[in-house]
């Protein structure tokens, strides 16, 4: 069975609103164990989007990688080179 594409795209925004919706009312209205379900409902969205916004390295795209390791003559005919000298 094929997955809708509404919720292929909008699956994981959804969940990580509830939670933060179930997380914010249960601050306001619970205590104790509430306490607890509060700080998990609002924390780990936070901590999702600050793993998804922390800057990783990224690979060089394809067309700069290929220029690094190959050598192009004037008629286009391209060889692979050493790096090594």
């Amino acid at each position: 069975m094929k997955k809708s594409s509404f919720l292929a795209m909008w699956g994981w925004p959804l969940a990580l609103a509830v939670l933060s919706a179930s997380g914010l009312a249960t601050a306001l209205v619970s205590d104790t164990w509430g306490d607890w379900w509060s700080w998990l409902g609002l924390g780990l969205p936070v901590a999702v989007m600050g793993w998804h916004a922390w800057p990783r390295s990224r690979a060089l795209p394809a067309p700069v990688a290929l220029a690094l390791h190959h050598r192009c003559d004037a008629d286009n005919a391209c060889t692979p080179h050493s790096t090594h000298r």
